[in-house]
């Protein structure tokens, strides 16, 4: 009887399924913000200063800065860095379980030149790309920065860590207080993850998310780097109760790969990932 329930449980299991087909990005749409001046970019008007008269824009990437290769004998999604923007899924996730792998390049552009490799993973997205700070769409950022995956950015959202303050940071930290973080004084939209768990650049990193009703997990390599509850979107007369969304990876002036990127619907969070 026991052997019988494990199979039934292994039957009902949702299934992964990749969000990234190997070929193209035809799950996917792009949008690129307003260049580098020092660059060439055709099709783009300038100003009398030279300065680049708005946004790239969606659905157009004319630098080529998302592209598949093969990398390492496997196809993966070659981000480039130059200029700011995001590819974002055309499907809304809610219950989801997500994982990808991550792997820095050498490249770094613009005013990122000499800065900490940085991507990010953004969730919970809803609203036009660009919203916030002419880069990105209104989300909850997981972030991809070297030494600092894991922690977290609210754009133009709010959202609910256990949280101390040690030097100017606020921390992750299990036993710490509720602490909301959003784009506003005097608490910021930061909250740094618990371990640095990323593995040396040159190797592939596993990054896993896991949003359940409106609270989210975010791991690095297996371990869990913070916790996260009650998403809340701002952009109505009221903070309101955001649990689903598109998914968002972002160019941040600093070359990546990304491959693997799969999801499964969940009903509870996974049992090796749930609080103890």
């Amino acid at each position: 009887m026991l052997l019988a329930s494990v199979a039934l449980v292994a039957l009902e299991a949702e299934p992964w399924r990749p969000l990234f087909n190997g070929k193209d990005l035809g799950a996917w749409e792009t949008f690129m913000s307003t260049p580098d001046p020092t660059w060439d970019v055709p099709g783009m008007a300038r100003d009398e200063k030279g300065e680049y008269i708005g946004a790239v824009g969606k659905h157009r990437d004319p630098l080529n800065v998302f592209v598949i290769e093969n990398v390492d004998g496997q196809p993966a999604i070659h981000i480039s860095g130059q200029g700011f923007g995001v590819m974002t899924t055309l499907e809304s996730f809610e219950n989801v379980h997500l994982r990808l792998q991550i792997k820095w390049g050498e490249k770094r552009w613009g005013k990122k030149a000499t800065a900490p490799r940085d991507s990010g993973l953004l969730y919970f997205v809803h609203g036009e790309a660009g919203a916030v700070d002419g880069n990105w769409p209104r989300s909850i950022e997981f972030q991809i920065q070297e030494h600092d995956m894991g922690d977290l950015y609210a754009l133009g959202t709010q959202i609910t860590v256990r949280a101390r303050k040690a030097d100017n940071l606020w921390l992750y930290d299990p036993n710490g207080e509720p602490t909301v973080f959003a784009q506003r004084r005097p608490i910021g939209n930061r909250s740094v993850r618990l371990v640095d768990a990323e593995r040396p650049r040159g190797e592939w990193n596993t990054l896993e998310l896991i949003c359940m009703n409106g609270d989210s997990i975010h791991i690095v390599n297996g371990r869990v780097v913070m916790r996260l509850s009650k998403a809340q979107r701002l952009d109505g007369p009221e903070p309101a109760s955001l649990q689903s969304g598109r998914i968002s990876l972002q160019t941040e002036g600093a070359e990546l790969f990304y491959r693997h990127v799969e999801v499964r619907a969940i009903t509870e969070v996974p049992a090796e990932f749930a609080a103890r």
